[in-house]
């Protein structure tokens, strides 16, 4: 097997080659790895099911100890593929604090951070060419 990463693969049956997709994907592509599903309004609102993850982008944690809260991103690490929310964070036995790290699929969109003009204009593109079309019988 090729130890660098390959742009034509495809898919996998198998666990490991999918593991190793993962771990060797280019930072470019592994921001489309890190992607969270939207909440029920938002998939109506933007006729899309998932999206990735951004600075700003209000979440809730629907997996783990967490589990129910809600929190707005503070940092998206591309590398090891993991989110850190604001406000989240566990006490360490010395009494000091650390952030709680969560993998994207353990998210759920509730709000968007549209700051940005290019996702705005991307997630508007969607919506238009996603709507129902009239069939003419």
């Amino acid at each position: 097997m090729k130890k660098e990463f390959s742009s034509k693969w495809k898919s996998s049956k198998q666990t490991r080659k999918q593991r190793k997709y993962l771990a060797k994907a280019p930072l470019h592509l592994r921001k489309k790895i890190i992607s969270s599903q939207l909440s029920t309004e938002l998939k109506k609102k933007y006729n899309k099911r998932n999206i990735s993850l951004r600075k700003g982008d209000m979440v809730l944690i629907t997996i783990g100890s967490f589990k129910d809260k809600k929190g707005k991103i503070s940092s998206v690490d591309l590398k090891k593929k993991k989110v850190i929310i604001e406000g989240i964070q566990r006490t360490k036995r010395d009494g000091s604090k650390v952030n709680v790290v969560f993998d994207a699929s353990n998210l759920k969109i509730t709000e968007l951070n549209l700051e940005d003009k290019k996702r705005i204009k991307k997630l508007e593109d969607k919506k238009i060419n996603k709507e129902p079309k009239e069939h003419a019988h």
